[in-house]
């Protein structure tokens, strides 16, 4: 049948459907099949049945990375699970330390590792739901990022339709957006061309590219992006890191070439030496090399410190340097107190951009460098991100022209207290919740989904409120009306009244909760958990020694002092008063028997579907039952509840010879132990 015997329908499919395997074999393969000139041809077609018949128009067509209406503003988008940021070494011998730990803990001689280039451009999300982009977003702090999904739809080698079988219901893929070099010199030449200002590196044009709020302009960008990571899914993976590679691969998703799975310390360290060497020649920039333990279970094993994975770090390169000269020091406050000293610096160019501060981190720091203010010093740029002073040029200090610097004993905010406890580097103000550097960052955890869960009061509501000077600490949200709300900007009196009553329904929480929204420094939601449980009452807690803090589960000594130091602080005490006198209140709670958790200590799996229940209401079923749920088989999983279509995780499971459950069988545990 020739192309004038097809409808417009089969046409626009079959055009379709040419132009997404062009590009596969274009951006995946890097093999192109068929010329330039072919691809424009049958793209010049689809584009014109479109136009005739715009019925047919698919948002996921080909066509549509041309960019489409301005936004005027981005949408803010809540990360499901958090996309965390990755800790750096920068020697040899910082990444034999990190093996070594790997080691230690898999008590394998050769691990093995997938390795990869670290680009140098935007981290970001997307999320594709049976095959088709849904949704894309920056990485932002960790927990919420800005949504960009029409400029990332524009991508030329990000494809808006997976291809392939077994793709996950649901699948989230991380990333990087960034500028290939040749792309970046030509858009910076038709920058200069026309009389503007052009970008200082491929990385900043790409992060503006991306946060263009018109498409068009987006698309007109030369962005490309390159998978190194699942995000959550609903469906099978494989369990290893390079293996669940090549399946992105295999779906049409752009990954690096240079990705690798490599075995021992050896072939780590040589990977990094021949990727060094052939730094210069890739068509992308590049600013190190991320190692990751490739056995999916081991990872989990693993966990996580603080906002970083155990199973990985980056191997960063030298990065560039600069001389200059420390004009003086100030020092800042930030959202979670930590003090910091700045050196002043005079402005130097350095690892492309004009450098006038640089961070001195905290008083060992400036100890350790004996640095004074008037000194020369060495300036670069970290991990070619943040300027850190790197040494003094003690052969130029001027005893007329230096001096001493001096850390603060108050906080320069506030004038609370500053501590420093035993074991931590970083001095911080203990005004929590009263000290006006911490005062946004403090109302919006208050605020938060997992605190006090207020409906409607989003950060920039919490912005202009302080802004505004109508509220100083997070009591002083229930105090206020209506009519006082109706008078900020954009918001209406509909909007003031869901917002008032909102605060009102709030009230009622849990101690863990209230814990929880007080913001103390290192007690997240299960450290909260625990210390409802173990004390009752927040009296309690609040006359606790450092001592019996110490003995409740998951608190250990800079937890224990952090807490302490807390609620001795008549600030906080203050506001905490004030909170419970605006009528917060918890449901007293009981005495629970241990023996009631019939499946504490026991790890499960859940795989495949079920009729009867979701898996999401069989894993709270199982936690409500003391059990810890986990999302790789490995030799320490006690149990894998097995639904239909199990796929991997069920034969892994059989293979070591694991406890497995069908629906039934799972019911059953549930209906025994209810």
């Amino acid at each position: 049948m020739t192309d004038k015997q097809l409808t417009a329908e089969q046409q626009v499919q079959q055009f379709s459907e040419l132009l997404e395997e062009y590009n596969y074999q274009y951006y995946v393969l890097d093999a192109p099949s068929v010329p330039d000139a072919e691809y424009d041809r049958i793209f010049k077609l689809l584009k014109q049945l479109e136009t005739e018949h715009p019925e047919l128009l698919s948002a996921n067509s080909p066509t549509q990375k041309v960019g489409g209406a301005a936004l005027s503003k981005f949408e803010q988008v809540t990360h499901q699970l958090p996309m965390l940021s990755l800790d750096n070494v920068f020697d040899s011998a910082s990444l034999d330390d990190f093996m070594q730990r790997v080691i230690d803990k898999s008590s394998l001689a050769e691990t093995a590792f997938c390795i990869e280039p670290k680009l140098d451009g935007l981290a970001a999300s997307i999320i594709y739901e049976n095959g088709l982009l849904v949704q894309a977003a920056t990485r932002g702090d960790g927990l919420t990022g800005e949504n960009v999904t029409e400029n990332v739809k524009t991508i030329a080698n990000l494809p808006l339709k997976l291809r392939g079988d077994n793709i996950p219901a649901v699948l989230e893929v991380r990333g990087e957006v960034f500028m290939l070099k040749e792309g970046f010199n030509k858009l910076n030449a038709g920058l200069v061309a026309a009389g503007e200002k052009p970008f200082v590196n491929p990385r900043n044009a790409a992060a503006g590219s991306l946060r263009q709020l018109d498409s068009k302009v987006a698309a007109n960008r030369p962005l490309a992006f390159y998978c190194y990571a699942v995000g959550v899914f609903d469906g099978d993976l494989a369990d290893s890191q390079y293996q669940r590679i090549e399946q992105l691969k295999s779906w049409g998703l752009p990954v690096s070439s240079e990705v690798k799975r490599v075995v021992g310390e050896a072939a780590c360290h040589e990977f990094y030496d021949s990727i060094s060497e052939k730094r210069s020649s890739l068509a992308y920039e590049i600013d190190g090399v991320v190692y990751k333990v490739d056995d999916i279970s081991l990872q989990e094993e693993m966990g996580f410190v603080s906002r970083a994975p155990r199973w990985a770090t980056a191997y960063k390169f030298p990065a560039e340097e600069a001389v200059t000269t420390v004009e003086n020091v100030e020092f800042q406050v930030g959202r979670t107190g930590a003090i910091t000293p700045v050196a002043k610096l005079k402005p130097v160019f350095v690892g492309g951009v004009t450098v006038s501060n640089a961070t001195l981190h905290n008083k060992d720091e400036i100890e350790r460098l004996g640095i004074l203010i008037g000194d020369v010093v060495v300036v670069r740029r970290a991990g070619d991100v943040i300027p850190q002073v790197a040494r003094v040029v003690v052969e130029q200090r001027d005893a007329n022209k230096t001096s001493e610097i001096v850390f603060p004993e108050t906080c320069p905010v506030c004038d609370s207290k500053v501590e420093r406890i035993e074991g931590e580097a970083v001095t911080r103000c203990t005004g929590g919740l009263y000290c006006e550097a911490q005062r946004k960052q403090a109302i919006k955890h208050f605020a938060s989904r997992k605190a006090l869960d207020i409906d409607g009061l989003g950060d920039k509501l919490v912005d202009l409120l302080v802004d505004h000077n109508m509220i100083k600490d997070p009591s002083q949200l229930f105090s206020l009306t209506t009519q006082q709300l109706s008078s900020l900007p954009r918001m209406g009196e509909t909007s003031a009244k869901k917002l008032v009553n909102s605060l009102q329904v709030s009230k009622k929480t849990t101690l863990a909760r209230f814990l929880y929204s007080l913001g103390i420094r290192e007690v997240g939601e299960t450290t909260a958990a625990n210390l409802a449980k173990h004390y009752k009452k927040l009296p309690a807690i609040q006359e606790a020694s450092i001592e019996s803090l110490k003995s409740v589960s998951d608190v250990g000594e800079i937890v224990a002092k952090h807490l302490y130091y807390f609620f001795r602080q008549d600030h906080n005490l203050e506001v905490v008063n004030q909170l419970c006198d605006a009528g917060i209140h918890w449901p007293v709670i009981e005495e629970v028997d241990d023996s009631e958790l019939v499946l504490l200590g026991k790890t499960f799996v859940i795989t495949g579907s079920f009729d009867a229940m979701s898996r999401n209401d069989i894993k709270a079923a199982l936690q409500a039952l003391g059990a810890k749920v986990s999302g790789s088989v490995s030799k320490n999983t006690n149990t894998l509840v097995a639904g239909s279509a199990a796929g991997s995780k069920l034969a892994k499971a059989t293979e070591l010879g694991i406890e497995i459950l069908d629906e039934s069988g799972v019911l059953a545990l549930l209906g025994k132990t209810e």
